[in-house]
């Protein structure tokens, strides 16, 4: 399904492992004030190898069951990225929503629009699923546009939608249909 993916001449896109722990709570580390005003508040744990091993466990368990697939961006054995596929749903709805975010050094580079296209394709072809969604803070001009250019459209404005950065926020939501 998910298999590794070359995005650019260095960065691959793979499932996340149990062994990458570190990698990830590195780049959450690094990212830390970079990610704060998109993401809910997080507790110090968050930010610690044993939460990160014990998140990617739940996710793979998640994976085996067919409800979700975590993905990383390495460069080397850096990880620059992390992607969601989750809340997979079977039956009429064929549907999942899609999270992600890419280090700070690494944003602008087009890797998450590259990455974001693979996963669509991969959700169509090999999941066969119909529908991915994703949302947006109203601000988050940068994701707006991976969104967009990677076949999503705008489907409207949820007020109050997710808890970030310490308060209920507005968030604009998107779609990608996958089979017409």
């Amino acid at each position: 399904m998910f298999e590794k993916q070359q995005l650019n001449k260095d960065v691959i896109m793979r499932v996340l492992r149990e062994s990458d722990a570190p990698a990830l709570t590195a780049a959450y580390v690094r990212n830390r004030a970079y990610l704060t005003p998109w993401e809910p508040v997080r507790p110090d744990d968050y930010y610690t190898e044993p939460w990160q091993a014990e998140d990617i466990a739940r996710r793979l368990v998640a994976t085996g069951s067919g409800e979700g697939h975590p993905l990383g961006l390495f460069d080397g054995d850096t990880l620059v990225g992390r992607f969601n596929l989750a809340g997979i749903v079977r039956g009429p709805f064929q549907s999942a929503g899609l999270g992600y975010w890419v280090d700070s050094q690494y944003a602008g580079r087009g890797l998450a629009t590259a990455a974001v296209r693979e996963i669509v394709r991969t959700a169509r072809d090999d999941l066969g699923l119909h529908r991915i969604e994703a949302s947006t803070l109203l601000h988050n001009v940068g994701s707006q546009r991976v969104l967009l250019t990677a076949g999503f459209q705008l489907i409207g404005m949820a007020p109050r939608y997710l808890h970030i950065a310490g308060t209920w926020q507005d968030h604009n939501l998107y779609q990608a249909v996958l089979h017409e």
